[in-house]
């Protein structure tokens, strides 16, 4: 019986099971695509040799026969491509989408060479995987882009999107209680016991914020969203100061446009040069005049997907 596991919190977490796993296993990698696709190239999926998949390569109507393909690439040791959809000679297996599917399976793949992989993705470094489609040799380098090049495919694999929720109340707490369960990692800080221990319950990681400011150790990279959920808006400027001076891709505070106009006063009077200000967005969220929680945390969560 296939045991699915669709772990989907990470787009490496098929190559940290088969890391974490004493048993051998499959690498699945989608190589290439012919048309509309439901997941993108490089998209990738493992199969234990207990048949437990970790990830998905279509809509859930492929996983099962690419597992069973899978547990032949194993026992040959032999790398296999497998074709769906347009161009398959599985024409009992549909593809919904109307498109066609090539995906590679790689047998045993070095787990060196993924464990190195897994440590530069945890140190939120930029990493490449990349695959020998006649051989099956797996290597691993800094740069690269997803693609085939002869007959080396390479994936390339970007530090997951971290989310700083500052704030207090229901907002803050519906906001990352949605990004935790939307797999994303984050922390949660709050100088407000209740906000914190509703953040906890959700699975979140907390944080107490004793002052007005941005705590020294933490340090937001260009994969980061700083997002600040206040109705005291005299915690927001000293916050924002230092999250301006950091490379994090969206920043983003709670209010109306009068209190976003308030706001830039004070960062100005603050010293933050009138330039800076256009890093700040305010008011947030896709959806304008938002007064319900659940609908303001899916609203800023698209705008910060989208790129704000």
């Amino acid at each position: 019986m296939m045991v699915p596991t669709h772990d989907a919190s990470s787009v490496i977490a098929p190559i940290q099971k088969l890391v974490a796993s004493d048993q051998p296993g499959v690498l699945a990698i989608i190589t290439h695509i012919d048309g509309p696709s439901y997941r993108p190239l490089g998209a990738m999926m493992a199969v234990l040799a207990d048949k437990t998949r970790i990830g998905t390569l279509s809509s859930g109507c492929v996983e099962e026969d690419i597992a069973f393909h899978a547990m032949e690439a194993l026992t040959r040791d032999e790398i296999k491509t497998v074709v769906y959809g347009r161009g398959s000679p599985y024409v009992d297996i549909q593809l919904p989408c109307g498109g066609g599917l090539q995906v590679t399976l790689i047998p045993q793949p070095d787990k060196d060479v993924l464990r190195a992989l897994c440590h530069r993705h945890t140190d939120r470094r930029p990493t490449t995987i990349s695959v020998d489609m006649q051989s099956g040799a797996v290597s691993q380098a800094e740069a690269g882009e997803t693609g085939r090049n002869g007959d080396v495919f390479s994936v390339h694999v970007e530090p997951e999107m971290f989310f700083y929720v500052f704030g207090k109340g229901p907002e803050a707490t519906t906001f990352a209680g949605l990004v935790q369960s939307a797999g994303y990692p984050n922390l949660l800080l709050s100088p407000d016991d209740e906000t914190l221990l509703i953040g906890q319950k959700a699975g979140c990681q907390t944080r107490h914020l004793t002052s007005a400011h941005f705590p020294t150790d933490i340090s937001p990279d260009a994969y980061s969203a700083i997002l600040l959920f206040f109705h005291d808006h005299e915690w927001e400027p000293p916050i924002l100061l230092s999250a301006c001076k950091s490379p994090a891709f969206y920043i983003g505070a709670q209010g109306s446009k009068r209190a976003a106009e308030l706001r830039s006063l004070e960062m100005e009077a603050l010293g933050l040069p009138r330039s800076e200000l256009t890093k700040i967005k305010g008011p947030i969220g896709l959806i304008p005049s938002v007064r319900d929680a659940r609908k303001l945390a899916v609203s800023v969560l698209a705008d910060v997907l989208n790129g704000g």
